[in-house]
């Protein structure tokens, strides 16, 4: 009988020292899980500036290279209009000094038909 009280002693020593042991660890196991907490916090948020850093590069270097690529060709339609707009003013002005040169034809003809019946001189029909 006294070895089963010293027995059942023994048992009960270890059990407590085994449970207030497991509390112990427990507890400084919370502790570390909220230090991993905060470091994975920050981890996650040098991902996420990393991450925007990058995709705001790309945006910025698609953006100018997409408004380069609109420069030349808004500079080459420019040049286009440009090279039309001459050549049609070339056309016009070909066109009205040739008029003119008609114009001043007819009209010298038509004054000398006049100055030939003011001088009395035949129609030559």
């Amino acid at each position: 009988m006294m070895k089963k009280i010293e027995m059942a002693r023994i048992l009960l020593a270890a059990g407590l020292g085994l449970g207030l042991g497991c509390g112990v660890a427990l507890g400084q196991g919370a502790g570390q899980d909220m230090k991993n907490a905060g470091h994975d916090t920050k981890a996650a948020a040098v991902d996420t500036g990393h991450a925007t850093d990058k995709t705001t590069k790309k945006v910025v270097h698609k953006t100018s290279h997409e408004t380069k690529k609109v420069v030349r060709k808004t500079g080459d339609r420019t040049t286009i209009a440009a090279k039309d707009t001459a050549h049609r003013t070339t056309i016009v002005a070909k066109d009205t000094a040739h008029g003119t040169t008609v114009a001043a034809k007819d009209t010298a003809h038509g004054t000398e038909k006049v100055g030939d019946k003011i001088a009395g001189k035949p129609d030559p029909r």
